[in-house]
This record gives C-alpha cells, structure tokens and sequence, in this order.
C-alpha cells in the first residue's frame, strides 16, 4: 500500500484566544500524524500562544501577518482580549485588512487545506481559486449552528424570526422537543448581530459566506452528548459536519510557566475541605456591568462556601470596582481572589474544588464536566446561553435567575444558586449527573476516534470549487 503522502494544512483563527486555543490544539494532533501546519495570526497574538512541545517545532510554523492599524483601536491591540466588547467591530474591520497578505503567503507557499474561522468571508473564493481545499472550523458546538439556521437566513438576513420574542422558542426546522432557546434579553443580542453591520458585514453573513465556500464543517461536538443537533446541522447545510469529539484538554500538558501563581494558589486550595470550593471564571471577554460585578461579589460572600474567583479582567481595566470591604472580609479561608491568569484545569482538578461558577463558554463546559464538577451558569454572550440551557436540560447545573427583560440578577439570586449546587440536597443530584458525564468528556481514547476519521477525510479529500 502507498504510503500517505505529507499534507501541509493552513490554520487561520479568529484573533480570540478562545479560538486560537483549540486551533492550536487541533494543529497538535494533525502535526503528530506527519503532517506540515503553519499557524497564521498577528504578531502579538502568537508571542503569546504556549510554547511548541519540542517534538513539533519542526512540524508546525507560525506565521505572523501585521494587524492593519486603524485609529479606533490602540497598536497593541490584536485580539478580542485587548479591547472592550463594543469596540469588537473594528477589531474585525482590521482583520478583514488581513486578507491581501493572507492571499500572498497562500499564492507562494501552496497549501493542501485552509482551516478556517466564521470571520473571514473573502477568504473561500480566494483559497478556491487557489485550488486549496477549505473547511470551516467552528469551536462552537452543534446546537448553536442549528439554532441560527438555514444559509439564506445569514447571508440575505431572510427569516421568520423578526422580534425578539420569536428567538426565545425553538427554531421551526428543528423537529425535536427541547428547552434550547435564549432567553428575552439575550434575544436582542442575536437579534442584534444578524443587522449589525458596523464592521461592514454582519457577524451571520460573515458565517454564512465562510460555510458556503467551505467542503466540510468541523465542529467540537460528538454523537454521545445531544446528538440531534449534528443531524440539525446536517440537513441544513448539505456538506459533510465532521464531528471533532470534545477534545479534551489534559492537565499535564496545561501551560503552567507561572510556577509561583500556581503554588500560591495551590497552597489555598489545599488548606480547604474536599469539594466545598466553588471556583469562579467568567473567561477572558465577558467585561461585567458595576452592578454585575457588585452583586455578583456579594452573592458570593452571601453564600457561605468558599470560592476561588479567577478574575482575568481586573475591575480597573473596565472602570469598575469591588464593593467596599470585600476583598478584607472574605480575604483567609472564606476566598481567593486572584486578578489575573490562573491554570484552569490545574485548579478544575484539584480535590477541594466541587462547583463550576461559569459564563458557560463551551471549553469551559467541557473542563468542567471532565472533572465531575456541577456547573453554576451566569451566561453573556453569542453561544453562551444556549449553552447553559443544554447544560440545565442534561441536569449537570443549575443556571442563576435573571430578570427576563435586562438580563440582572441580585446578590440573592447567585447566592441562593450556589448553596443550591454546592451545599443543599438539591445539589447531590446534580454532582451525581455531572459525575456521570465526566466519563464522556474526558475519555481520551472514545473522542481520539473522532479525531482520525477526521484525519482520513484531510487525507482522502478532493479539492472542489467554490460555490
């Protein structure tokens, strides 16, 4: 039999690390089957990716491509977590910039693939021209790409759905019972992106084009968790939706290069009882409201249970503050407050951690489900809520109360939700579920399977034109 001949593969996220993470992770197992990949992003984006292991330093290149400065954004700002979420327009005008240097380096260095992100709608057409084979990568999951729907609805912004209200049920071409639906005031949001065009086209018709030249859809999703949604998707777009399992982060190979933050932390969380810590991590983009911020802080003095709260936005960087006296009174056993980066799944795996306060970003799920952990649901943005009403329907969390019209909640309202998870008998049936799927999540050998018949498609694949 011949031998598999070498690929080299081009992988383009989206200028989050959030994307950047998972596309890197994926870099590392294509990489590790023989293959060539060269990593495109800006500059600072890739000084700050983790470090090669050094068995891929050969196998994995990356290429940096200026940002094109434009005045409303400041020179070192190159991703999403550089910049406050309004200003999230002209962060994607800049990279739209991107697109004549990307052409170049593609034109002289002939790649077999392009891996891609939602953002870059030129990109198809060019690659197609160029013969490259295309495939869009989403580190979204299944129910999210079917709850937005059908091409012509991104591209030509056609739909049924016209009021906030229509968003807050399930979309009509999904024909199967579930409470995946957002909620009223986060209704406006995607209301919102599919008739903002501030950045020159709207988030849905950036999605929509990149589908449509794309010969494959890759997605973080697999058939044992909430399968339905992989046929959804299927069905909607006519092309093959390859499944990625969840790929699973392991702890070992976690970037932990700031040796002192983990053993200050690490020191804390020894000092407290098995699985009565509640950790906290909104994630690197949700920037809270004052009043977001005040009662989410006094909901979890309120609560009794001690936390860990990881905060990756410091208040000063947004104007907002702690309440008065917080961080002296729960400062000892009762918290940890930490303003800056922490090893997630370092913490996520420790014995004395038992909740999962989170934004609901679905890498975030996956971490802590892996662990067992019950998650606490406090979702903001894009996918986020769907999210946390796919976690609620499995009964692996609970999700905090919010007032329907404006999205608040009260000190009350976290507070009650965590004792709720973390301490009352409600929450032993949610801990014994979440157990239960931790399994799944971080079963490294069942979600490996995805991953080579991924392989197999890259390697068997014909390049198509663009439609």
């Amino acid at each position: 039999m011949a031998k598999q001949r070498n690929l080299h593969i081009v992988m383009f996220p989206w200028l989050a690390f959030g994307h950047m993470i998972p596309y890197l992770e994926l870099s590392k197992f294509i990489a590790r089957k023989g293959h060539q990949i060269s990593i495109i992003s800006t500059p600072r984006n890739i000084d700050r990716l983790p470090e090669l292991p050094p068995d891929l330093a050969s196998s994995i290149t990356f290429i940096k491509i200026p940002l094109p400065k434009i005045s409303q954004l400041h020179e070192t700002a190159e991703a999403t977590a550089d910049i406050k979420y309004e200003d999230m327009h002209h962060l994607k005008r800049a990279f739209d910039g991107m697109e004549s240097e990307l052409t170049r380096f593609l034109e002289g260095s002939s790649p077999d693939w392009i891996i891609y992100d939602f953002a870059p709608h030129w990109l198809p057409p060019v690659a197609a021209r160029l013969g490259i084979s295309r495939a869009l990568f989403l580190i979204t999951n299944a129910w999210f790409l079917a709850y937005i729907g059908p091409l012509d609805t991104m591209i030509n912004g056609s739909d049924y759905r016209t009021r906030k209200e229509d968003f807050t049920v399930p979309p009509e071409w999904v024909k199967f019972e579930t409470k995946v639906a957002y909620r009223l005031f986060e209704a406006e949001w995607i209301l919102g992106s599919a008739q903002d065009k501030t950045s020159g086209f709207t988030d849905f018709y950036r999605l929509g084009k990149s589908i449509l030249g794309s010969e494959a859809i890759l997605i973080r999703h697999c058939y044992e968790f909430e399968r339905d949604w992989l046929k959804v998707v299927e069905e909607l777009y006519q092309r093959p939706v390859i499944p990625l399992g969840l790929m699973p982060p392991c702890v070992q190979d976690s970037d932990c290069s700031d040796v002192i933050t983990w053993i200050s932390v690490r020191n804390w969380l020894d000092g407290q009882s098995r699985g009565s810590v509640v950790y906290v991590a909104l994630g690197s983009e949700v920037a809270l409201t004052q009043s977001q911020l005040s009662e989410l802080a006094l909901g979890l003095e309120l609560s009794g249970v001690p936390f860990l709260w990881a905060m990756r936005k410091p208040s000063e960087s947004s104007n907002t503050n702690l309440p008065d006296g917080f961080e002296e009174r729960v400062k000892g056993d009762r918290g940890l407050l930490w303003k800056g980066w922490v090893p997630q799944l370092k913490i996520l795996s420790h014995e004395s951690v038992g909740g999962f306060l989170t934004h609901c970003g679905w890498s975030s799920i996956v971490e802590g489900l892996m662990f067992g952990h019950p998650l606490i649901t406090l979702p903001f943005l894009v996918d986020q809520g769907l999210n946390s009403r796919v976690v609620a329907q499995n009964l692996v969390g609970a999700e905090i109360p919010r007032n329907e019209s404006d999205g608040s909640y009260t000190k009350d309202s976290v507070a009650n939700t965590i004792r709720n998870v973390m301490v009352e008998n409600e929450g032993e049936m949610l801990m014994d579920n979440a157990r239960k799927v931790s399994g799944m999540f971080r079963d490294k050998q069942q979600n490996s399977v995805y991953l080579e018949k991924f392989m197999e498609f890259l390697e068997n694949h014909r390049s198509k034109g663009c439609a």
